[in-house]
């Protein structure tokens, strides 16, 4: 259901719709989806768009874009809910709120053995391990990995390689674990310890205080005074953190607290994490926001991004504490629940426990937005001042940078990454392996990247106000020679070539610019805001080309490897990447895991490990 015209006329498309519920689509003239809505009644809904008198100026903005709109009918409301979601995930409209915001949350893992692994986790919660989390970022759950290594010594190695070890790991030295794999541990013993991580991760810090007091007292009486040292380590180190970490008068296991600001057309939305009676730490959101979103509006679109779309990457509490209403929680509720399997409750704060934590999250939620804020203006100050440097009559709006990167002249790399008025824009990066030149030849390699970049299919392309190449006057006359006849067959403003040239001994605040054309060389002092804006894009061209270069260079080496293996040939090379996921996942793997791919019998899977691990 739809009208595809250019010129939209909503009488005539009104005329068709449905007053069931569902999910509506709007397009504008180039066929991009500008926004996404549901509705109860889909005709009540997409005909106060059209009214004659629209107050939101947002709204009469989008009404001005629309060139079509498709509908799609759902049984329910909830379900209408979902599937705007879906869409909204899809195709990021810009008069949508989009949290941008894809990444899964770790978790502290026990895994199911004989003695029991702890690691990190992220991802869809599987088999019959033991989940603790989830942790609000991947520090937050390093720190306690690491406690929980100092005061129960569980092991932290991979089941491949606790299965193959014949003396204790530097782990065992440094006194973080108990090195079960060479037997320094009992069965019995390890399994005390674990229990005692268990009743740790589950908040219940007291009760285990407790338990190794009773534990501490035992062996004094029974003379053994070594371990009696050790459990009273651990109560000192465990009265330490309760005070730190424990949430007084709220005995739910799971709860998140969510604050929200805005200020001066951004938003902050801070999440709170609260498990087993423990703060695990908490995360700030910025979301892209149009105009004229209130608060209500913006915390219906972060519940329902946040966690109705992710699954089990994030574990849904029972309880959400809001610091505001947000818009239609009674509906938001009954598909969180949904999506959960056991009741989820969106609340307001009420009383002196639970204001003081919404409180806190708004609090962190004003001060996280201010330095954001901050940072803004920081950042276009340095642009403005590099407008001023280069005496340009425009402002610079995007500024694109190239590196290259290799070891010897091995499978080279080069980069580009792009900034904006707002700063490293990531999903635009892009990696070039470069092929086809003589090993070593930055010249070569840098002339490739650029002509990949520019030269093919650059029409419907946004160009840079400024190309950075980072380099000295040789790097630059390379990319001018690819360069200057598409640059001169471009209109007025032309994208500016500039070279970055590093200073002696590639200290930072010694580098000179090379204008491409004149060569004319520009040096700035060490404390120069353009300079800082330079330095940022340069070392992020940098950091990317590295980054590119290594994962291809270890995926060529292990290749090899696996190459170099009689009997494994490129259909069992392709059936163990395949089955296990990639080339680390290969080379983490145990005999046992090798021998579940097809084509691989037990005696060519030792045949494999030894190879890659000896």
């Amino acid at each position: 259901m739809g009208n595809s015209t250019r010129v939209f006329d909503p009488k005539t498309f009104l005329s068709t719709v449905t007053h069931q519920s569902g999910v509506y689509r709007m397009y504008d003239e180039r066929g991009e989806a500008i926004y996404v809505g549901k509705a109860k009644d889909l005709k009540k809904r997409l005909a106060s768009y059209f009214r004659e008198r629209v107050d939101r100026g947002k709204t009469q903005v989008l009404v001005s874009k629309i060139a079509s709109i498709d509908v799609t009918v759902t049984h329910t409301e909830a379900e209408a809910l979902v599937l705007e979601q879906n869409y909204i995930k899809r195709y990021q409209p810009r008069y949508n709120i989009l949290l941008r915001d894809d990444k899964s949350y770790p978790f502290i893992v026990l895994s199911a053995h004989q003695y029991p692994r702890i690691s990190l986790y992220r991802g869809p919660r599987k088999g019959k391990h033991q989940y603790f989390g989830p942790y609000p970022n991947g520090g937050a759950a390093r720190d306690s990995m690491q406690l929980l290594q100092k005061l129960f010594k569980l092991r932290p190695c991979p089941d491949s390689v606790f299965s193959h070890r014949s003396r204790p790991c530097l782990s065992y030295q440094l006194g973080r674990c108990s090195a079960p794999c060479v037997d320094k541990i009992t069965e019995q013993e390890y399994q005390q310890q674990l229990e005692m991580a268990r009743v740790f991760l589950k908040g219940r810090s007291q009760e285990l205080i407790g338990l190794l007091v009773e534990k501490m007292e035992q062996a004094s009486q029974a003379l053994q005074f070594e371990q009696a040292a050790q459990y009273r380590d651990q109560i000192q180190m465990l009265r330490q953190l309760q005070q730190q970490q424990s949430v007084e008068g709220y005995g739910e296991e799971a709860l998140d607290v969510i604050g929200v600001a805005s200020s001066q057309g951004l938003a902050c939305v801070h999440l709170l994490f609260i498990r087993e009676q423990k703060v695990l730490g908490s995360r700030s959101y910025f979301p892209k926001i149009p105009a004229d979103t209130d608060h209500g509006e913006l915390l219906r679109a972060f519940i329902l991004q946040f966690y109705l779309e992710q699954g089990d990457k994030r574990q849904l509490p029972r309880r959400v504490l809001l610091s505001e209403s947000a818009d239609e929680m009674t509906l938001l509720a009954e598909s969180l629940s949904a999506q959960a399997g056991h009741p989820v409750r969106l609340q307001l704060a009420r009383g002196p426990h639970k204001s003081s934590l919404t409180k806190l999250a708004v609090t962190n939620a004003s001060s996280a937005l201010a330095t954001r804020l901050s940072s803004r203006a920081t950042l276009n100050e340095r642009y403005r001042q590099l407008e001023q440097l280069l005496q340009l009559k425009l402002p610079v709006s995007r500024m694109e940078c190239f590196d290259i990167s290799h070891t010897m002249g091995e499978k080279t790399v080069g980069s580009c990454v792009v900034f904006d008025r707002n700063g490293p824009q990531n999903s635009q990066y892009r990696r070039f392996n470069i092929e086809g030149i003589t090993p070593g030849d930055d010249y070569a390699a840098m002339r490739q990247v650029l002509q990949r970049r520019y030269l093919k299919g650059t029409k419907d392309q946004c160009l840079p106000d400024i190309i950075w190449i980072d380099g000295g006057k040789g790097q630059l006359s390379s990319a001018e020679e690819v360069l200057s006849p598409w640059l001169d067959s471009l209109a007025e403003p032309r994208p500016l070539l500039i070279g970055i040239a590093k200073g002696e001994g590639r200290k930072p605040g010694l580098e000179t610019l090379i204008l491409g054309g004149s060569y004319q060389k520009i040096n700035l002092d060490s404390d120069h805001p353009a300079l800082h804006l330079i330095q940022q894009i340069r070392d992020e061209a940098h950091r990317f080309a590295i980054g590119g270069h290594r994962q291809r260079r270890g995926k060529a080496r292990t290749s090899s490897a696996l190459q170099q293996i009689p009997g494994v040939g490129a259909k069992r090379r392709q059936a163990l990447l395949k089955y296990l996921g990639g080339i680390q996942e290969v080379m983490a793997a145990s005999v046992e895991d090798l021998t579940k791919v097809p084509g691989i019998s037990a005696a060519m899977a030792e045949k494999i490990f030894h190879a890659l691990h000896h």
